[in-house]
């Protein structure tokens, strides 16, 4: 979203969405005068990450420090703890900071290194020099041996509060006071990706997305910058909500766009700008009338984007998969015949998720647009993208993947 020529292919959903999520993240940032933490969520693929970058261009616009990184590519979410999460934050900071040219030294780290030297003894080379680079060694060798993560932690998680206080003394408050001498407005943190974390069982109540959101989520919060997490779409549903709420902050789920009303008409402002999403990846230096001009150049009549929009259920990742299976079978203009069959194909692979009383859950979200009590099941049908979450001027919806709606099965 910083770069002018990416920018051309971005889409603004927010008129259709039911709400401004990004926008009111932002304003909670901008008209606070203490540090903020909060939470964003959704389905995977529904365009989180592509709006939290909206979200790092707009507040670098208003003049803040961003640092904006993807958890998974620093982070095992699989097998994750506080620690790692803390460092992966300090890491990035650090290194966004020596790229402008300020660069932190913190004598709580320089002896945490020599002691992580000293318990492991192994010959693992920490350059304690700058901050940031001795970090990114030891996350960098951490993510890839399951063996040094533990030893690790065995050395950090009895010191979880004097690292929390050494993140924030010597890198986030001295950062933010360097920041507001060069006429920034303060730093700013997302943490992308964090919503991958498994469900795996780590505690014989709880399983690791809880571990980490509600009994370490007030460490998470402790954090002396503006910061945004995302976080599992599932605990959005867990009885454990007010606790997350009350140690973190109330979540703001980000939902699909809605090519139909809950009265099961088309919703045609939603079904324009999913084609330019499309037309824009074929036409970026066009203008909106321009591009729907030359749409036979892409599809063989209008009304095929508008299929392809359509089974979509506004799912941006789903509908770009079409697109992308369409383009593997022919050159455009892409035929209704070359789509209906990528349809059939996804068909076939979501019709062998759901078990009977998968089917049947399936029959009532149609029915009801509703889940009702959402449990274990039921979230793997969200999990699964069977089912989509709307949101309208009522609130929630939901209803069932179009693709799969169109199943042999829900047809009896």
């Amino acid at each position: 979203m910083g770069n002018p020529d990416d920018r051309k292919y971005y889409i603004n959903f927010s008129s259709v969405r039911g709400s401004e999520m990004i926008g009111e993240l932002g304003r909670t940032i901008k008209l606070s005068d203490e540090n903020t933490c909060q939470l964003f969520t959704g389905h995977m693929g529904c365009g989180k990450s592509t709006e939290l970058l909206r979200l790092k261009a707009d507040l670098k616009n208003d003049g803040f420090h961003v640092v904006y990184f993807e958890s998974d590519k620093y982070l095992d979410v699989t097998d994750i703890d506080i620690s790692d999460i803390l460092l992966a934050i300090a890491r990035q900071v650090s290194e966004s900071l020596q790229r402008i040219k300020i660069v932190l030294r913190a004598n709580y780290f320089a002896n945490l290194f020599h002691e992580i030297t000293e318990f492991l003894q192994t010959p693992l080379e920490i350059e304690t020099a700058e901050l940031s680079v001795g970090i990114a060694k030891i996350t960098a060798e951490a993510k890839e041996s399951p063996v040094l993560r533990y030893q690790l932690r065995e050395i950090l998680e009895p010191r979880t509060t004097n690292l929390l206080e050494s993140i924030n003394h010597d890198i986030l408050e001295r950062a933010t006071a360097k920041l507001k001498e060069q006429g920034s407005k303060g730093l700013v943190v997302l943490v992308d990706n964090l919503d991958r974390v498994e469900a795996r069982s780590v505690h014989s109540e709880k399983n690791l997305q809880e571990y980490l959101f509600i009994d370490r989520g007030a460490q998470l919060r402790r954090l002396n910058c503006h910061i945004v997490y995302t976080i599992p779409l599932a605990l959005t549903f867990s009885s454990h909500i007010e606790t997350l709420s009350n140690y973190l902050q109330d979540p703001k789920r980000l939902p699909m766009i809605p090519v139909k009303f809950r009265d099961g008409s088309n919703y045609q402002e939603s079904i324009f700008l999913l084609s330019q999403m499309v037309l824009a990846r074929a036409f970026p230096n066009l203008n909106e009338t321009q591009r729907i001009e030359r749409i036979t150049e892409v599809f063989d009549v209008p009304e095929t984007l508008v299929r392809l929009c359509q089974i979509s259920g506004g799912h941006a990742r789903s509908l770009l998969r079409l697109l992308y299976h369409c383009l593997q079978m022919q050159d455009p203009p892409i035929s209704r015949k070359c789509l209906e069959n990528a349809i059939i194909t996804r068909r076939e692979q979501l019709r062998t998720i759901p078990q009977e009383s998968g089917w049947n859950l399936l029959h009532q979200v149609s029915q009801q647009k509703w889940l009702g009590s959402v449990q274990a099941e039921e979230l793997s049908l969200l999990r699964d993208q069977l089912v989509f979450e709307y949101r309208d001027a009522q609130g929630y919806w939901f209803d069932i993947n179009p693709i799969l709606a169109e199943a042999q099965e829900m047809r009896t």
